[in-house]
């Protein structure tokens, strides 16, 4: 990997700030998609706890609704400085989740993965669309190939 593409990723890569308009919708699509699999992780863990008597089964499903339920109030925090920050929060939440039912791990590793390719390339596009809106103040050109009035 080349020193440029490096620092693409890490430029990308932010943990706590405003993020550009495409960044903020993905990672809100990803947390609001990651709030049904936790849900369902919760379902889950009251099931088995009620199966085994092996542990709090009401404890289980609220805590992992109410984890549902912060991933939602997370997308909605996307435009906010502290939106990242709750969402990395949510993604580790989620991660943790594993000690309860050891397949949200994998749940946790996709949506995680999911998480930071939507902040990398997602700055990238808005880097792009940045670039695109300073080159041509007119904007794009009409079918016919003369410029937009």
């Amino acid at each position: 990997m080349s020193a440029g593409a490096n620092m693409g990723i890490r430029a990308g890569l932010v943990f706590y700030g405003t993020l550009g308009k495409f960044t903020w919708r993905m990672c809100a699509a990803v947390l609001v998609a990651q709030s049904i699999a936790v849900f369902f992780g919760a379902l889950v863990a009251r099931g088995i706890a009620v199966a085994d008597s092996s542990g709090p089964a009401t404890a289980y499903l609220l805590v992992g609704s109410a984890l549902a339920v912060m991933c939602i109030v997370a997308a909605g925090l996307m435009r906010t400085a502290y939106g990242v920050a709750v969402g990395w929060a949510i993604q580790v939440a989620t991660f943790a989740s594993a000690v309860v039912v050891p397949m949200m791990a994998i749940v946790g590793v996709i949506f995680g993965a999911l998480w930071v390719l939507c902040l990398v390339q997602g700055h990238r596009v808005d880097e792009v669309q940045r670039g695109m809106s300073h080159a041509d103040p007119q904007g794009p050109p009409a079918p016919d190939g003369d410029p937009a009035p």
